[in-house]
């Protein structure tokens, strides 16, 4: 009866492994694959897609001149960011360079990658640029066509808090109608998913288009329920940190119709963790790990 109980664990883990490399369960690239390429850039993208990920993964917020672009952060970092001139940026000084407060023809000649980020030391260092959305859309549509990889999808979370409005980005309906143009006028309302802390964004893209999926980001303890009343809509996606993941969310999110995708799981063992509990997808900063799972 233990060999049999023990063959019958191993016939489920390997099945639970085979659903992480099926076209079913979500693999995402968090800001495309920062711990392999510099973050939110058209490099890392492409190198996502490379490494067969199903998604993009993306932090997107405005420009001076109203432009939609990619970002994690609303002013240049001292993390990985030089200024034009080839200089790093103090710490002290990044509210200095808020993106903002510049047009995007200034914020475009930033170096984001070839300080590289020590957070992270297998990323490759190169010089690149903030790209507008819209550019990383276009580059990743080609490029799927020319390697002839499926057309991908995109988690583009919106980069906003009630106390950054008219500061760090525009006020929510401004921010929301600005993103969903891109995304219309780029066709790919069908394979997006805007996700966000902010639950004004998520509202306001429910009450816009219903066509993208909706992901509610969450860090914290608070749990399912009282976190789901904070929209008055059934978003599409749960999407909580990692540690706070155990089966009885999992249990929970699809007795509700969520799928739910943990963010960001950077190791193999955890990745494992999270495919047991039969999660429906995973956020990383190594896209690469995937391949380091046990093949069906």
């Amino acid at each position: 009866m233990m060999k049999f109980i023990s063959f019958l664990a191993t016939v489920l883990l390997t099945a639970h492994f085979a659903t992480a490399q099926n076209s079913t369960f979500d693999r995402q690239g968090h800001r495309g694959g920062r711990g392999l390429m510099p973050e939110n850039t058209i490099p890392a993208m492409r190198k996502a897609q490379d490494l067969g990920m199903t998604t993009l993964e993306m932090d997107v917020l405005v420009s001076q001149d109203k432009q939609v672009l990619l970002s994690h952060d609303p002013y240049m970092s001292a993390d990985f960011v030089l200024t034009p001139d080839g200089q790093p940026i103090k710490k002290a000084d990044e509210q200095k360079h808020r993106l903002y407060a510049l047009p995007y023809a200034e914020i475009r000649r930033y170096d984001v990658g070839s300080q590289g980020n020590s957070k992270f030391p297998r990323q490759q260092k190169l010089r690149t640029y903030k790209p507008l959305l819209a550019e990383v859309i276009d580059s990743a549509e080609t490029y799927a066509r020319l390697k002839k990889l499926p057309a991908p999808r995109y988690n583009i979370e919106t980069k906003s808090m009630p106390e950054g409005d008219g500061k760090l980005h525009p006020a929510p309906a401004e921010f929301v109608k600005l993103l969903l143009a891109v995304v219309k006028a780029k066709g790919i309302a069908s394979r997006a998913t805007i996700q966000s802390f902010d639950p004004r964004t998520l509202e306001l893209v429910h009450q816009a288009d219903p066509t993208p999926h909706t992901a509610l980001l969450v860090m914290n303890t608070q749990g399912l329920a009282a976190n789901l009343k904070r929209l008055s809509f059934r978003p599409t996606i749960y999407s909580p940190h990692s540690q706070l993941v155990n089966a009885d969310l999992v249990q929970a999110c699809h007795k509700e119709g969520l799928q739910i995708i943990p963010w960001t799981v950077n190791d193999a063992e955890g990745i494992q963790r999270l495919i047991q509990l039969q999660v429906d997808g995973i956020i990383t900063d190594y896209p690469d790990l995937f391949a380091t799972l046990p093949k069906p």
